[in-house]
């Protein structure tokens, strides 16, 4: 079974995949806020664009912390 992303649920995932899709995301992330700063660097960008790469950031965002958070054991104090 998978995602709307197409990816499948994360406690199909083991740790591995975790890793390896928390670097895709990390990356993603990267390039796109390189885009974005591009875009408002040139002065003439796009607004409806940025605002959807803006978007995709914090969705970016949410699953990488989704991740490490599975990735983090649980420190029982």
């Amino acid at each position: 079974m998978t995602d709307s992303s197409g990816s499948p649920p994360p406690s199909e995932l083991n740790e591995d995949e975790l890793r390896a899709e928390l670097q895709q995301l990390r990356i993603e992330h990267k390039d796109i806020s390189d885009a974005v700063e591009a875009l408002e660097a040139i002065g003439q960008a796009d607004q409806l664009q940025i605002r959807r790469f803006k978007r995709r950031k914090l969705l970016l965002k949410d699953r990488i912390r989704q991740i490490e958070d599975q990735l983090t054991p649980d420190i029982i104090a």
